[in-house]
């Protein structure tokens, strides 16, 4: 599982973190899916209890992504202002959060993925994918490689993790 969590997590995080804060993290959710009760009795300042609805281990995958890498929020401007500000002042944007505001959600949700395919063409550009059980906000999504797609939706069935590209499943939800 260990070497799963590692590329899963690499993939995720795109190279906004290290190579050893990746392993750390696998480590830790390697640990807390094997044995809950131990990891929460070695780690007293985790913030979980049994009517969290993942286990230990995803929240601990899920709680440890930078908010570069794991975007939350309660209306797709909301999450597209998060996308631009992740990128820095460097990566131009057409689109801007504020013309998503008074539009339909899977317009909005269509827009953001339009411009997210149009970067890095050379790695397939990226792929919004809702990622894991929504916790507190409406939307939870990770940003993906186009290239890396198949691979990240297998190792999240792998882990156990709920994953599915962000603008398919609002389609499917909305019945479109």
């Amino acid at each position: 599982m260990k070497t799963a969590l590692v590329e899963l997590i690499s993939k995720i995080s795109a190279s906004v973190m290290s190579e050893d804060e990746v392993a750390r993290i696998a480590d830790e959710a390697v640990q807390a899916y094997a044995d809950p009760e131990a990891f929460l009795a070695a780690n007293p300042d985790i913030n979980y209890d049994d009517s969290f609805p993942i286990p230990l281990g995803e929240w601990i995958v899920v709680g440890s992504l930078p908010d570069t890498a794991l975007f939350q929020a309660d209306t797709y401007g909301e999450l597209f202002a998060q996308i631009v500000a992740s990128f820095g002042p460097g990566v131009v944007f057409n689109l801007k959060p504020k013309q998503l505001a008074k539009t339909e959600n899977l317009t909005a949700l269509s827009r953001i993925q339009i411009q997210m395919s149009a970067l890095s063409p050379e790695d397939g550009g990226y792929t919004l994918l809702n990622f894991s059980q929504l916790l507190d906000d409406e939307i939870q999504t990770v940003l993906v490689y186009g290239k890396d797609l198949p691979r990240v939706l297998e190792l999240c069935a792998e882990v156990g993790i709920k994953a599915e590209p962000s603008l398919e499943a609002l389609r499917i939800a909305l019945h479109v």
